[in-house]
């Protein structure tokens, strides 16, 4: 029996593999939501499967999305990064890289963790929306409006509302899988 997937992910085996066991799962742990969010941010303007298919040149290039790390990259390794062709090579978007991973941060001081600050904007739970298609589903809301506000006051660069949006999902805040998708119920 085939699995009905929502539409946007089908006929690509990579882009499946990511929607059947990662899109829309809630995230807690910083670690993986940062991640989430260097590549979003990467993915502004583009594509979510070019991202997607360099993400592993992109954990090397970026030592495993260790933000620590990442916090206290020089102009040297800039300009290594911004000579690698495996990564999208924006040099906005690469200093955005390290700007984001200083005020990350330093909401994990303010909060105890990004985490729990992020989270805080749905009281912890996931919103699970009923879209049935993907014609229905918005590029941005009124919540991820306020959360892109939020995080440019903090510092943080690309994180406009769309970005911010497609991070929602991504991590599992929102959920819009499409209603008829087998993971719909299961996340």
């Amino acid at each position: 029996m085939t699995k009905h997937r929502c539409a946007w992910c089908q006929g690509d085996s990579l882009y499946e593999a990511y929607h059947d066991e990662e899109w829309g799962v809630p995230v807690y742990d910083d670690e993986t939501l940062f991640e989430f969010l260097i590549l979003e941010t990467f993915q502004a303007g583009l594509s979510w499967i070019t991202v997607l298919r360099k993400r592993e040149n992109f954990r090397k290039a970026f030592d495993n999305f260790d933000y620590k790390k990442i916090a206290q990259y020089d102009q040297n390794k800039i300009v290594d990064l911004l000579a690698d062709t495996g990564i999208i090579r924006n040099k906005l978007k690469v200093n955005a890289t390290v700007t984001n991973a200083q005020a990350f941060i330093k909401i994990q001081e303010e909060f105890g963790s990004f985490s729990k600050y992020i989270w805080q904007f749905t009281n912890g739970q996931p919103i699970k929306n009923s879209f049935k298609s993907i014609k229905d589903i918005p590029a941005n809301t009124a919540l991820s409006d306020t959360i892109s506000k939020d995080l440019k006051k903090r510092g943080f660069k690309f994180v406009g509302t769309t970005v911010v949006y497609a991070h929602m999902q991504a991590t599992g805040m929102v959920n819009d899988h499409e209603t008829s998708c087998f993971r719909y119920e299961q996340v």
